[in-house]
């Protein structure tokens, strides 16, 4: 069943703490269909910030001044400065997630498996920090938490100015086996070590997914999978759930050609398609690339579908109305609607997404690029403004920002309903004729024998469309569909028409 999920960055909603995703906030946000709220920057991670209970981190081995959420510093704590009393941060996480909870909203939280912060040291009582008993005069050891270059110093890039940070032995990065990785590579980070076979890291890592599971995490949004082997992933998943039967685990993942082995084989409920639906609605946006390619997609797709996670944004990628993806979020609704409506997979919404922010402010560390810095410490205007209206629905936002916050609610208030929610697709690209563009033109059918409806998308100038039903389309729906049905579109936007 369609499921939506709202990643939001606590750091950069309301006053930057748990306590700032308050009541109001929760009910604006379960109100716009959601169902789980992804919270991104929990976990303590590598800052330079020097106040809020924080301890800087070496300037050199922190990018930004906020400093990266996926350079974690201590797997079992928060993030001092959400808390208001920063000695009492986890009670009020806890007091966070009970309020998630209380208004019908499931948690989840990252867990970053591949790597940490060159500085992690976990003060939890009563365990052993990663690397703690590490061999450091071999490279590798099965039961070494970590990769070493005996002999050898770190070298971080010329880039990283100030006072060198020192390292030695050096460890491998992130992304990276060297002791002298690039500007372009995750030099903040260290890379830590699984094998194919089950070792001491395992069950450590175990411990941490069952730490937060047991503080009422519903599910776990899961870093760069493809760099963790699977073997792993899949006893992970597998010993978690046996305790846990509610945790969700959802994989970021890049490569098509993995998707099955990644749902199958290693057992996660949902897959980024962030090489799929993603990056061919983007490109049929943006790049002209053919409308027909989106048919291709849920083609090789097939039966994997529901299990994948549609977006048009998140914290790696460029807003939808920046300059560098569709130059506003009104050109973005045939991404929109094919996105959110085609099949029963679950949709992301990036906090701010549903008022257009457009991520072109430049930040110190991210500069002008199109994404809403994790990086920085930041005031995003249009997020702001969203707070304020969400406490007094007369002010904060502008009139372009309502106007695109009501066709968001639209949209989504139609993916709840049973034809979207949990009906069948039938795509109509392959019978079309004259009136009907394949290349700018995409059309379907959603039903599920109640109710049948036909989504256009115009990737086009603004048209009238003409759309062919083919009597196949009735057999497989259960209805009685028209043959013919012609509707007019505005350019690069949709539109959703029942017709039983």
């Amino acid at each position: 069943m369609k499921q939506i999920i709202y990643q939001l960055l606590p750091r950069l909603w309301a006053n930057g703490k748990f306590s700032g995703i308050d009541g109001e906030s929760l009910d604006y946000i379960k109100g716009l269909g959601v169902d789980s709220v992804w919270y991104t920057g929990i976990i303590r991670h590598a800052t330079r910030k020097a106040d809020e209970g924080c301890t800087p981190s070496h300037p050199q081995i922190v990018k930004g001044e906020a400093g990266s959420p996926y350079a974690i510093t201590d797997y079992y704590d928060v993030n001092p400065y959400l808390a208001t009393d920063p000695e009492n941060r986890m009670e009020e996480f806890l007091q966070l997630v009970e309020r998630t909870h209380q208004h019908g909203l499931k948690v989840i939280m990252d867990f970053v498996p591949n790597h940490v912060a060159r500085d992690y040291q976990s003060h939890l009582p009563g365990v052993r920090s990663l690397g703690a008993d590490d061999d450091t005069s071999v490279h590798w050891a099965a039961e070494n938490d970590f990769f070493y270059y005996p002999g050898e110093t770190l070298r971080l890039p010329e880039a990283c100015t100030g006072n060198a940070y020192y390292e030695y032995p050096a460890k491998a990065s992130g992304n990276c086996f060297s002791s002298a990785p690039s500007v372009n590579d995750w030099y903040e980070t260290i890379k830590i070590n699984y094998c194919d076979f089950h070792t001491g890291t395992w069950d450590k890592m175990y411990d941490i997914v069952r730490f937060w599971a047991l503080k009422g995490v519903d599910g776990f949004r899961c870093d760069m999978v493809e760099l963790v082997p699977p073997a792993f992933l899949q006893w992970l998943i597998a010993r978690i759930k046996s305790e846990f039967l509610y945790i969700r685990f959802i994989a970021e993942v890049y490569e098509k050609e993995k998707y099955r082995k990644y749902v199958e084989e290693v057992g996660f409920d949902l897959l980024y398609d962030k090489s799929g639906l993603y990056d061919t609605v983007r490109s049929v946006t943006c790049d002209g690339l053919t409308a027909q390619a989106l048919t291709w997609n849920w083609q090789f797709l097939g039966d994997l579908q529901p299990r994948m996670l549609n977006f048009l944004e998140n914290h790696d990628e460029q807003r939808v109305a920046s300059d560098f993806f569709a130059g506003s979020a009104e050109a973005g609704y045939a991404a929109l609607g094919v996105s959110l409506l085609l099949n029963t997979a679950p949709f992301m919404l990036y906090f701010g997404e549903e008022v257009g922010e457009r991520g072109m402010d430049d930040e110190p560390f991210s500069g002008v690029n199109g994404r809403t810095s994790i990086f920085d410490w930041w005031t995003v205007k249009s997020l702001q403004a969203l707070r304020q209206y969400i406490s007094d629905g007369r002010k904060g936002l502008n009139t372009k920002q309502k106007s695109i916050l009501k066709r968001y609610r639209e949209a989504l208030s139609l993916a709840r309903r049973p034809a979207f929610k949990e009906g069948k697709t039938f795509d109509l690209g392959y019978c079309q004729g004259k009136g009907f563009h394949p290349d700018r033109h995409f059309a379907f059918l959603r039903g599920d024998g109640s109710e049948t409806w036909l989504v256009v998308a115009n990737f086009g100038p603004d048209a009238t469309v003409s759309v062919t039903i083919p009597p196949e389309a009735s057999s497989y729906l259960g209805a009685q569909l028209p043959s013919t049905q012609t509707v007019k579109i505005p350019s690069k936007d949709f539109m959703a028409l029942r017709l039983v």
